[in-house]
């Protein structure tokens, strides 16, 4: 999945640059991108290695006597021990941190230029996504079944979020919802982390993880609402020249993505309260009957938009 993120991106520069490399060549080298995709490249190698190499380790194990289990452990060592085991989850941890670092450093700029933290953090959360999706889907084929089987993960909606983001103008609304997912995920990665250093380390973190854990269902709710309401703002910000119709073209079909999620029913919820809200004020008597019909229109066509939902089961 990584080496497909990498072969994507670098299709991506090649219609950008084509017949025009030269000109461009040192631009392109010495730039974020070009070490991100670096970096996308050779993580993808070392995890095609390391997961032969741990095949081959379980073929070994296999062949010999099970040996008797070790009491658990706690302390330094057992925390590395688990990140060695579980690498994957650590790089997820560190680039969800990464996306938080970026975007607060947007929001307060401390720690360098504002707007280039802006395109870091959108980069963070494209590493993140692909992370996911190689946990999701680590076997990559080129069918059409499995094309529809990425469309369905929240991560692929994720990573096209951040992929069509990057290369317009910086929207500061855009960052709210990774933002917010990158806080909830990390939440629970952090307190196992924690816990494995003993149960009464680091109390103040734990006092705001259990904090997030307590408002998950608000901040879900707060990151489905933010998804609706960016697409009425990127038709506001056309007419400014800050984004094209191919970007709200791809956000239309973002949003129906998530409107069809299996996994994460909220935006699918935050549609349906807004249309029975907006309803409900349509009927108040005091509402002119012109403006009553245009609300009747407008909701009609918005649902008319709408894909059709399947009831999948929980995975």
């Amino acid at each position: 999945m990584l080496m497909g993120l990498y072969l994507f991106t670098i299709a991506i520069q090649d219609l950008r640059y084509r017949e025009m490399y030269h000109q461009y060549s040192h631009e392109w080298t010495s730039s974020l991108g070009c070490t991100l995709v670096g970096v996308v490249a050779m993580t993808s190698t070392e995890l095609h290695n390391s997961s032969q190499t741990n095949e081959i380790m379980s073929e070994n194990d296999r062949n010999q006597e099970p040996e008797p289990e070790s009491p658990p452990q706690s302390g330094t060592n057992a925390l590395i021990a688990h990140i060695t085991r579980n690498k994957v989850d650590f790089a997820l941890w560190g680039t969800r941190l990464a996306t938080i670092f970026f975007t607060f450093n947007y929001l307060f700029p401390i720690f360098g230029y504002g707007q280039a933290m802006y395109w870091k953090a959108l980069q963070a959360n494209a590493a993140t996504s692909a992370l996911r999706l190689h946990q999701r889907l680590p076997r990559v084929q080129l069918s059409r079944e499995f094309l529809g089987q990425l469309f369905v993960e929240d991560s692929a909606h994720y990573l096209m979020y951040s992929l069509v983001f990057l290369y317009c103008s910086p929207i500061t609304w855009v960052l709210l919802p990774i933002f917010l997912f990158a806080i909830l995920h990390i939440s629970s990665n952090t307190l196992e982390m924690i816990n494995l250093l003993g149960p009464n380390s680091m109390k103040l973190l734990r006092i705001g993880i259990g904090i997030v854990e307590v408002q998950s269902a608000n901040l879900l709710r707060t990151i489905a609402y933010a998804e609706i309401f960016l697409f009425p703002l990127l038709i506001i910000t056309l007419f400014s020249g800050r984004a094209t119709l191919m970007t709200i073209f791809v956000y239309y079909r973002f949003l129906t993505l998530r409107y069809s999620s299996r996994r994460n029913p909220y935006t699918r919820n935050a549609f349906y309260e807004l249309r029975v809200g907006v309803e409900g004020l349509s009927q108040r008597p005091n509402i002119p009957e012109g403006i009553r019909r245009a609300i009747t229109t407008a909701v009609g066509f918005i649902s008319r938009l709408a894909p059709p939902t399947v009831q999948h089961s929980a995975q």
